[in-house]
């Protein structure tokens, strides 16, 4: 079956029509949104970011002596062995939390599927802006600046460009940018594109980026013809 494309325009940083860009159905097609797919991602992602240094002292950590109050028989009273127990006021807690990682496993088919779900509700929203290049010839924050405000970006942007590093003038005239982040394609996240109003690709970063995620659709396809 051929694969249908959806072509999406090109504009340069003056928010200029420059050419146009196809782009797989099988990644950016409506039917690919799976809101219950992109919670889970989320939720992994927000569960790794949490540092997990929460403590409370239990017996052996609370300070006071362990010398026992009284002997065990005899008084009439309770018997009881050290202040630090968890029945006395300022004693020890039981049961209280630990410090512990909130991080787990979650499989690679679903971080991809959330992934290009992402990038579809993006692209359905009209929140997807995809230009030539994000290289501005002077690497200066006001400049960055103007060239978004002419692509109407109001509230925060994630701007992602193509590569194994970032360009040291891209860096540095995005860097201080309020509501703004800049990644490269590969290190996109789900969350990332759901955290920001608007996407920016550079034309190379959206194209790589579909090529892989379009593989992997056509990898599962093709596993699920054989099974049947």
């Amino acid at each position: 079956m051929k694969k249908t494309m959806a072509n999406v325009d090109v504009v340069n940083m003056n928010g200029e029509k420059v050419g146009s860009v196809e782009l797989a159905d099988a990644v950016f097609a409506a039917d690919q949104v799976n809101e219950a797919l992109l919670w889970e991602a989320v939720k992994h992602y927000r569960a790794s970011l949490r540092q997990g240094t929460h403590a409370t002292e239990n017996r052996k950590l609370v300070a006071g002596p362990g010398k026992k109050l009284w002997k065990q028989k005899g008084t009439g009273r309770a018997r009881v062995g050290s202040v630090r127990s968890p029945l006395w006021r300022h004693g020890g807690t039981v049961h209280g939390p630990q410090p512990r990682s909130y991080d787990y496993a979650f499989p690679r088919k679903k971080l991809l599927g959330a992934l290009r779900s992402a990038l579809a509700a993006k692209l359905a929203d009209g929140k997807l802006t995809v230009v030539d290049t994000l290289e501005i010839k002077d690497a200066k924050t006001k400049l960055y600046r103007s060239a978004l405000d002419k692509l109407n970006v109001t509230r925060t942007a994630l701007l992602v460009e193509n590569g194994k590093t970032l360009s040291q003038g891209l860096v540095l005239g995005a860097r201080n940018l309020k509501g703004v982040e800049l990644l490269l394609n590969n290190e996109v996240h789900p969350y990332d594109l759901l955290r920001y109003e608007r996407a920016i690709f550079s034309k190379a970063a959206i194209e790589q980026l579909t090529e892989a995620l379009a593989k992997t659709v056509s990898k599962r396809k093709l596993a699920q013809t054989e099974a049947a």
